[in-house]
């Protein structure tokens, strides 16, 4: 049986930060089981075919957010670094490839989270 500290040792998490927000593991356990559903990933996925920088702002930001909350933060660092990168008014700091290298970073990580989350869930039904 994979405890939720296991999980966290695993996908590269910080699971005392997740705690200090959510503040008990039911709750964490909770929330960190509906991440692989999330369709944010996949729309960011979307928006960074064509470099949609609306949509990659919208997406990031979002991302940020859910993970910084779970406490999956190299996700969030790297969704941090796509929607300043894009958020309305800033001037543009990465070229195009390293755009595109931070989203399959992200695109990566999120793969390994929701694998280790899916081997969580299964043992601890």
């Amino acid at each position: 049986m994979m405890t939720l500290k296991e999980l966290y040792t695993a996908v590269d998490g910080d699971y005392d930060q997740a705690l200090r927000v959510l503040r008990m593991d039911k709750l964490l356990d909770k929330h960190i089981r509906k991440l692989p559903a999330n369709p944010i990933f996949s729309e960011l996925e979307k928006a960074g075919d064509p470099l949609n920088a609306a949509a990659l702002f919208e997406c990031a930001h979002a991302i940020k957010g859910v993970c910084s909350n779970l406490g999956l933060t190299k996700i969030a660092a790297l969704a941090s670094d796509i929607s300043e990168e894009f958020r309305p008014g800033n001037e543009r700091k990465l070229t195009d490839d390293e755009v595109r290298e931070k989203l399959a970073e992200i695109r990566a990580l999120y793969a390994k989270t929701a694998a280790g989350i899916r081997q969580y869930e299964q043992t601890t039904v």
